[in-house]
């Protein structure tokens, strides 16, 4: 049964096979040698790499291609727009024709080239390709039809094609032409030159390294912004040709191009385009609706063509060229783009004072007159850093130190950058600064003294433990001023004076500030909270088991001071500083910057710890003074614990004190009744007492 289905497919398949062999096969060969025919180019249009077109009046048009790209090279040399020269080359390899007939069959029935035009073409079309050369000459229209007639390349067809072959092929060169200036992009850009005219002759010149960063050559050895000389360079690359020239119209002198007041170079990968700016053209440029814009609105936004460059209203035309091509042009060029170039070793220049990232840092030491020094250290892993305070013949104490209040630090130190004095003066003070001017900014004993230490930064890859040091200086006679200097480097800036306050050599100020975090085992059964010095009760809440948020919702309190003491005794669980003051804690007052301030309240917390071993719990008593409220945000904090420290409590817990007993003991009560209304007095009754919250059964 099995051999039998085999055979009959096995026919089945010499059947279909004989099919297509004799019936198909024809037909498909017919096709694509129909389809062969039509076209009038062979596989040399695909090969294209030069293209000359001459009209009847001689104007000629020539493109050729280098590497990957085209440039126009007659009747001037520019790069050629690429979509145009894709279409063009899209519609050789592609043209087909409606007929064709032999040239040689044109004797015979009286005809010659001249009857179709071609004797005498409108167009010549010429390219070369694989190193050979091929000519198709466009002649008339035809009678009947949108056609026209082209004669083949070896002049024995004439081919009738669609009259659309002549306006894709007959461009004007404002379309063939591309209008941006340079063919350099961005990320390709390895160096920018800018050089001004006389009498400054400034040239500046910035290289960009392996590591994508940008630094100053000339006229002095300094950093660059990044982001300012990217944004510069893409505005540049925006920059489009409006106008071009005719040779007979070009006087270089009236241009100011002999002498150009500015010129723009771009080195990429072996390739350099300058740019030479001459003198304005006069002419009045149509503002643009809105708002004229900033140098990035100019560059970045991705706006590019005449139209998008000509209609600012803060923009001039001047007259222009490439410094290795002859043909002149205009261009429109934005003013704050200008501005930038004429003044680029100032406007380009990374106003950093230093150049590190904050999470390389792996230490610091500051440094002030008169006290001690003072060294942050990063430990190992995640524990956070410590503040070592290193008094000359004392060891060195150390405590732990916030991470946030350094992390803080170090991205101001990064971010700290050079101002301007006043409007228009330079904003990088000196860059060779003489030993008198180093005195009189404050040099000779620094203000403050950072030292850096980097897991990076060193060696010639960069790779290895480095330092920097930083010196912030400030001069009697200039207050309100402060200088900043690297000490391996010659330039001195003029900063703002916030990095003093926030870089005291103080190791308070970088202490951590939590104080105590409760485990989760950890109850509160008690809060008392008692005006001093009288001993008044303004609150006493008790639980034997524990205050919770749960309990205070079922306890008979007042919703206001319920919500009060929730808050209250989560700032309790995880006691934290807002910051740390000068002087030790005594029970009498506390020190502060308006002289000493007497304890307002005092607070006793008992708190039940767990027991270690299976050890019962032990009550314990946590005492907090607190003074008057000094400020909108301030009311400092005073305890025994932790070696004795007075500290500024935080916003949630000065609320809540302040509820519990400046907003009671100040409320004036109902208005008094009009003289009219009055009645007599009731009698004087007492106060009630604060609510306490009952224990649990």
């Amino acid at each position: 049964m099995r051999s039998k289905v085999t055979v009959v497919l096995l026919f089945l398949n010499v059947v279909l096979f004989a099919y297509i062999w004799f019936y198909d096969l024809p037909h498909i060969r017919e096709a694509q040698t129909l389809e062969g025919r039509r076209r009038v180019l062979g596989p040399e249009a695909a090969t294209i790499d030069a293209l000359t077109r001459t009209n009847r009046a001689g104007e000629t048009v020539k493109l050729e291609k280098r590497t990957d790209t085209w440039w126009l090279t007659a009747p001037y040399e520019w790069p050629a727009d690429r979509n145009a020269i894709a279409g063009l080359l899209s519609t050789l390899e592609l043209l087909e024709h409606e007929t064709s007939f032999p040239v040689a069959e044109l004797a015979a029935s009286g005809r010659s080239l001249a009857d179709y035009g071609l004797a005498d073409p409108a167009l010549t079309l010429g390219f070369t390709s694989a190193g050979r050369t091929y000519t198709l000459k466009i002649g008339d229209t035809t009678e009947v039809g949108n056609r026209l007639y082209v004669l083949s390349s070896d002049g024995t067809r004439i081919h009738v094609v669609s009259r659309s072959f002549a306006e894709a092929i007959g461009l004007p060169l404002d379309t063939l032409r591309t209008a941006s200036l340079f063919t350099v992009p961005v990320f390709e850009v390895r160096s920018l030159n800018v050089q001004t005219a006389a009498p400054a002759n400034l040239k500046v010149r910035l290289r960009r390294d392996a590591a994508a960063r940008w630094t100053f050559e000339a006229p002095i050895n300094a950093r660059a912004s990044k982001a300012a000389v990217e944004v510069t360079i893409n505005t540049v690359n925006a920059l489009t040709a409006r106008t071009f020239l005719e040779p007979r119209d070009t006087d270089l002198d009236r241009a100011g191009l002999n002498s150009p007041a500015l010129r723009v170079t771009l080195e990429g990968n072996a390739r350099r385009e300058t740019l030479l700016l001459g003198n304005p053209t006069g002419a009045v440029l149509p503002p643009r609706e809105g708002s004229p814009g900033n140098l990035a609105e100019h560059g970045a936004s991705g706006t590019t063509g005449p139209a998008a460059t000509a209609n600012r209203a803060d923009s001039a035309e001047y007259f222009a060229k490439i410094e290795d091509k002859t043909v002149v042009f205009t261009t429109v060029v934005p003013k704050p783009l200008l501005d930038v170039l004429r003044a680029a070793q100032e406007e380009l220049r990374d106003p950093r004072v230093l150049d590190f990232e904050p999470a390389t840092v792996t230490g610091f030491t500051l440094v002030a007159p008169g006290q001690p020094e003072l060294a942050l250290q990063k430990l190992e892993g995640e524990q956070g850093w410590q503040a070592i305070v290193r008094v000359p013949g004392s060891t060195p104490s150390a405590i732990a130190a916030d991470p946030g209040v350094v992390t803080e630090l170090l991205q101001k130190i990064s971010l700290l950058s050079a101002r301007e004095a006043r409007p228009g003066a330079p904003k990088f003070l000196s860059d060779a600064p003489a030993a008198s001017d180093l005195e009189n900014w404050g040099f000779n004993r620094p203000e403050r003294e950072i030292t850096l230490s980097l897991s990076t930064g060193g060696g010639p890859l960069a790779k290895e433990p480095s330092t920097l040091t930083l010196q912030v200086g400030v001069s009697p006679d200039k207050p309100g001023e402060a200088f900043a200097r690297v000490t391996n480097a010659p330039f001195v800036y003029q900063i703002l004076p916030d990095i003093l306050d926030d870089a005291p050599a103080l190791a308070r100020h970088f202490r951590r500030r939590i104080l105590r975090e409760l485990p989760e085992a950890a109850r509160i059964t008690d809060l008392k909270l008692t005006a001093l010095p009288a001993g008044t009760e303004f609150f006493d809440a008790r639980n034997e088991t524990a205050l919770t948020a749960e309990s205070l919702a079922s306890a008979k309190i007042p919703e206001k001071a319920r919500a009060v003491l929730a808050t209250l005794l989560a700032q309790l669980r995880t006691l934290r500083a807002k910051a740390f003051t000068a002087g030790t804690f005594t029970t009498e007052r506390a020190e502060t910057a308006r002289g000493p301030q007497p304890w307002k309240y005092r607070l006793d917390v008992t708190l039940v710890l767990p027991g270690g071993n299976g050890a019962a719990p032990v009550p314990t008593v946590s005492t907090l003074y607190f003074t008057d409220r000094l400020g909108g945000t301030t009311m400092l904090v005073g305890t025994p614990e932790f070696d004795g420290v007075v500290f500024e409590a935080t916003q949630e817990m000065l609320d809540a004190i302040f509820t519990l007993t400046y907003v009671e003991k100040q409320d004036p009560g109902p208005p008094a009744p009009t003289p009219e209304a009055a009645l007599p007095a009731p009698a004087a009754t007492p106060k009630p007492e604060a609510p306490v919250v009952p224990a649990k059964p």
